[in-house]
């Protein structure tokens, strides 16, 4: 009966680190087809880490990373950020939500950082109201943008806090992703911010 359970419970395990090692395997595959995808858009694959502290000498590097999808306008050299998961699923993020519906920005009470404020409004959040600073930093040299203020939501969704709060006032920075995000809302869909 022993050799029986210890049997069972080696192949419960089995059976879980399999499954674990497909979903590594699958997720793997997915970024890949969502980076090139970014970069089938005219976007820029770029590893970002996020810092702590940035306001200070020496900003903590916090655990973790994200690859964004960097878009460059070749007219005014203006950029927006998207992560490239944001970008590339076809379900609803709050990230590609607030970008396509463009909730109005609301500055009443908002003291500093107007993206970061927005953001913020939207029930997301950045570094950037944060006293000691924070940002999404690249190791990439010639990348004009060493730190990137994204917003990141509940969802886990994230685009870029400025290119954000510009697009709800009809500026485009970088690049238009309105046709580009994969995630369309149906024609009749509200607004996750309207309220009812």
């Amino acid at each position: 009966m022993k050799k029986i359970l210890l049997a069972a419970l080696f192949l419960t395990l089995v059976g879980t680190l399999s499954a674990a090692a497909q979903d590594a395997i699958d997720s793997a595959a997915w970024g890949a087809q969502a980076a090139k995808y970014c970069q089938k858009q005219g976007g820029e694959v770029v590893l970002r880490e996020p810092y702590y502290g940035t306001n200070n000498v020496t900003p903590l590097q916090l655990a973790g990373w994200r690859y964004f999808c960097q878009f460059t306008s070749k007219a005014d050299g203006s950029r927006i950020h998207i992560l490239i998961s944001t970008l590339y699923t076809n379900q609803p993020t709050l990230a590609a939500s607030a970008y396509l519906f463009k909730p109005a920005f609301n500055s009443t009470g908002c003291n500093g950082n107007p993206a970061s404020c927005y953001c913020t409004q939207l029930g997301g959040s950045d570094f950037g109201l944060i006293q000691g600073g924070g940002a999404w930093e690249t190791s990439d040299p010639n990348n004009v943008d060493q730190q990137l203020q994204a917003c990141i939501f509940p969802d886990m969704s994230s685009i870029d806090s400025w290119g954000l709060t510009y697009h709800q006032a009809n500026i485009v920075r970088g690049r238009d992703l309105t046709s580009i995000l994969r995630f369309k809302p149906k024609t009749d869909a509200a607004s996750p911010w309207e309220k009812k």
